[in-house]
């Protein structure tokens, strides 16, 4: 068959990332694959191929092969396939391809990438899809549906042993349709597919952020309506995670399907696209966007009133000055938003926790030479914009967790942590404090390291 031509966009960390736009539709729809592509392969894989033409033929469909996959680059390091760069991924291709807003479709771990796009970027997310998605990979008092230490290092191992052959599906054909290891041709298809779309050593890279990703703390910052779908006897990953998602997010409709298949273009996919058209043309016009998902950095100059006193104002403004044209270089090197100025620190929003945090890093090291000590403390929560002013409890969080922190110290939330996975910044463990004025106890981390 004639296959759709392949496009590049580049990201703003340089890398191409591959993408097709395949339809004529009204709405556009991006769809994220659950873990590998290769978009020259995708449309003669079994079923698969059918799917996306079925949803090419009631959408504008854009799709895209997430960094380090298939047609698209290998980040230089394995530190750059975190959520936040997926992000960007999403966000170069609906600007390649002409895509203002857009129906988000994510399919098992695809769909953590969309529900952070979509709790980042809300006025360009139509409605979101999420279907068979995970919250976060292990299992835990407060989340037992997640898998056990035993079952994730026997995947790891079948990966590392078996990638690229036909024992790896004949031995898990689970995650695509359990029906899979019956049928000789399907198992040949999807292992040259896998061959084609990543090494061994891409999917170990991919498998090992998954273990650290937990999406928990930003669903309830998820505002655009979404639909989540899960089959009731899904082996690979149980239902209940469904449920547990629906329940967080704001404005969600859970359907549960009939059957065991893990993978929405598996089993009755009819069913599946028409839960999906019902849903879009059940929506009512969405009213104008005042929450969004940030990251927030505040920065504070240690020991700053014994300094003036000790200088005088002339002397502390003529070193203050040089402190602000470095915080602010570096914030616009870092494509952080200031958002106030409190004499000796600074407030500012990111786009994405990691380049939060390597800003606050930098701000901290930059500033000794000019004989200063920074303080500084990141977290990531939904905020409210009204009058182009940012507030809410997420921003007197991040507020707090600065004046917990020590000079020459970073401090984040554990919401920052788990967002970070993949991105190479190393932590240490900080307690878990009261935060003034704000409930509950809240778990801290120490910034150890960040890589370039």
């Amino acid at each position: 068959m004639s296959h759709p031509a392949i496009r590049y966009a580049k990201t703003i960390d340089g890398l191409h990332i591959a993408y097709q736009v395949v339809g004529e539709g009204p709405v556009d729809l991006v769809y994220a694959p659950g873990w590998f592509s290769n978009l020259e392969a995708v449309w003669d894989v079994p079923d698969l191929g059918d799917f996306l033409g079925e949803l090419a033929s009631a959408f504008r469909l854009i799709l895209l092969d997430r960094r380090g996959f298939g047609l698209s680059d290998w980040p230089i390091t394995s530190g750059s396939l975190s959520l936040e760069l997926g992000t960007d991924d999403i966000r170069a291709v609906m600007d390649a391809a002409g895509s203002e807003r857009a129906v988000l479709f994510g399919f098992d771990e695809g769909g953590a990438l969309c529900a952070l796009f979509a709790a980042s970027y809300p006025e360009r997310v139509s409605a979101l899809v999420l279907f068979a998605v995970w919250a976060t990979y292990y299992a835990s008092s407060d989340y037992p549906w997640g898998w056990t230490t035993d079952e994730a290092e026997e995947w790891w191992q079948l990966i590392d042993r078996h990638w690229g052959t036909e024992r790896f599906w004949e031995a898990n054909s689970t995650v695509v349709d359990p029906a899979l290891r019956r049928d000789p041709e399907r198992v040949k298809a999807w292992t040259r597919y896998a061959r084609l779309s990543a090494s061994p050593g891409s999917a170990l890279a991919i498998e090992r952020k998954s273990r650290e990703t937990d999406i928990r703390a930003l669903l309830k910052a998820v505002s655009v309506p979404t639909l989540v779908m899960h089959r009731t006897n899904d082996s690979n990953e149980r239902v209940e995670q469904a449920r547990y998602i629906g329940d967080q997010l704001q404005d969600s409709r859970v359907v549960e399907l009939p059957g065991e298949e893990h993978a929405p273009f598996a089993g009755d996919r009819e069913r599946v696209l028409r839960e999906l058209q019902d849903f879009l043309a059940s929506l009512e016009e969405e009213p104008e966007l005042e929450r969004v998902l940030a990251t927030v950095l505040f920065t504070d100059l240690v020991g700053s009133t014994e300094r003036v006193a000790a200088l005088g104002d002339r002397a502390w403004r003529e070193l203050v000055e040089p402190h602000h044209a470095v915080v602010r270089g570096l914030l616009a090197r870092y494509r952080g938003t200031e958002v106030d100025t409190a004499g000796d620190g600074f407030f500012a929003t990111f786009d994405g926790p990691a380049r939060a945090v390597r800003c606050g890093r930098a701000i901290i090291g930059a500033v000794q030479p000019l004989g200063l000590d920074v303080r500084a403390g990141v977290h990531t929560g939904e905020v409210e914009v009204i009058n182009g002013k940012v507030g809410g409890l997420a921003v007197n969080i991040g507020a707090r967790v600065a004046g917990l922190a020590e000079s020459r110290e970073l401090l984040v939330s554990s919401t920052v942590k788990d967002l970070t996975a993949g991105s190479g910044l190393v932590f240490e463990d900080a307690g878990v404090h009261e935060l003034k004025g704000i409930p509950e106890q809240w778990h801290l981390y120490r910034v150890l390291d960040v890589a370039p």
